[in-house]
């Protein structure tokens, strides 16, 4: 993480559940740019009795707006998002990881490991910071937290009830008979 998602997961953590819904903030994207940046809060309900709903995200979207306002941490201009994390969720913290233990998980390194900059794999545990992941083939693979750019859980969806239909093979193009009579 960066030191300004770290800064502004600390500000807005206590902004999220002070609304009294029940919700935490799971984590903070924040993409930079030179004229438009994108700060996206990721939230989900800390019970996990009920699902993240478009009023939430608008409760903790005008919450979030107006505490970002008054402290004013981001100096461009930039589009806020509230988005619930979604099956195929973003994990940020070691607890989050464990969460989901025997689950897939895809991580992008920040830097390259044993000659890899991603992992697939089931997430085993955490041992210390760092994360071990089962890979498909046999063996672990650990990975320290800290050089973890990305890992996002990869849904079941076989087991969901949710398994995609394989995609209709293309159809033929018929080509144009060009001769005119």
């Amino acid at each position: 993480m960066s030191t300004k998602t770290d800064e502004l997961t600390a500000m807005l953590s206590p902004v999220v559940e002070s609304l009294g819904l029940g919700l935490e903030l799971q984590g903070v994207e924040f993409a930079a740019s030179r004229s438009h940046g994108l700060l996206r809060l990721y939230i989900d309900v800390a019970s996990g009795d009920r699902l993240v709903t478009v009023e939430d995200c608008e409760a903790v979207s005008r919450e979030v707006s107006a505490v970002m306002d008054v402290n004013d941490p981001i100096a461009s201009a930039y589009t806020l998002e509230v988005s619930s994390p979604g099956l195929d969720r973003l994990l940020f913290t070691p607890a989050q990881a464990m969460r989901f233990a025997g689950q897939q998980v895809k991580v992008s390194l920040a830097l390259p490991q044993d000659g890899r900059r991603r992992v697939q794999g089931a997430i085993l545990r955490m041992d210390g910071d760092l994360l071990i992941v089962g890979l498909e083939g046999g063996g672990e693979f650990a990975v320290a937290f800290d050089n973890i750019d990305k890992a996002r859980l990869v849904p079941d969806f076989a087991a969901l009830g949710l398994e995609a239909t394989p995609p209709k093979a293309p159809r033929p193009r018929r080509k144009r008979n060009e001769s005119k009579n």
